[in-house]
C-alpha cells in the first residue's frame, strides 16, 4: 500500500509551524530546512521571501510524515485557509488522544471537544493556531 504525507501550506511561518509540532510529536525533521533562496530558479524572488520554507518535512511516527512548505505571494500564490482538509490522528489510548488534542489546539478554535461518539471512538476536532484543521480519533475496537 502507498504512504499518505500530509503537505502543509503556510504565508511564511511554515518553520514556526514545523517547530511547534516538532515540540508535540519529537524526533528531527528530514534532512535540512529547504529556503526558497536554495531552489533554482528563485534567483529574483523578492528579498522578504527568500528565508520562507521551500521543503520541510518531519516524521511523525513509523511510516507517516508531515511535509510542508511557505508560499511565495509574489508568485501568484495565495493562502486559503479552509476546513476541507484535516489531519487524522489514530493514538492508541484515550490519554494520548488527550494529550495530543490538548497540545495541538493550544492557541486554536475548538471545533468538538474530545468526547465518546456513537461509533465507539473517543473523538474531537480543532483548528490549531496556524490555521490547520485536525481530527483526533481512538477508536476503543483497537484497544490493546
Amino acid at each position: 500500500m502507498a504512504k499518505m504525507s500530509p503537505y502543509l501550506n503556510f504565508d511564511g511561518n511554515a518553520e514556526e509551524a514545523f517547530n511547534f509540532y516538532k515540540s508535540i510529536f519529537g524526533g528531527d525533521f528530514q534532512g535540512s530546512i529547504s529556503r526558497m533562496s536554495d531552489a533554482p530558479g528563485m534567483e529574483n524572488l523578492l528579498e522578504e521571501e527568500k528565508n520562507r520554507v521551500f521543503y520541510i518535512s518531519l516524521p511523525i511516527a513509523e511510516g507517516y510524515t508531515l511535509m510542508g512548505s511557505d508560499i511565495c505571494p509574489s508568485m501568484g500564490q495565495k493562502l486559503i485557509e479552509g476546513n476541507n482538509n484535516y489531519i487524522s490522528l489514530h493514538p492508541e489510548n484515550k490519554d494520548e488522544a488527550d494529550h495530543l488534542f490538548n497540545r495541538l489546539s493550544a492557541g486554536g478554535t475548538i471545533e468538538m471537544p474530545m468526547a465518546d461518539t456513537f461509533w465507539n471512538a473517543y473523538f474531537g476536532t480543532f483548528k490549531d493556531k496556524f490555521g490547520i484543521y485536525w481530527m483526533i480519533n481512538f477508536d476503543y475496537g483497537q484497544q490493546k
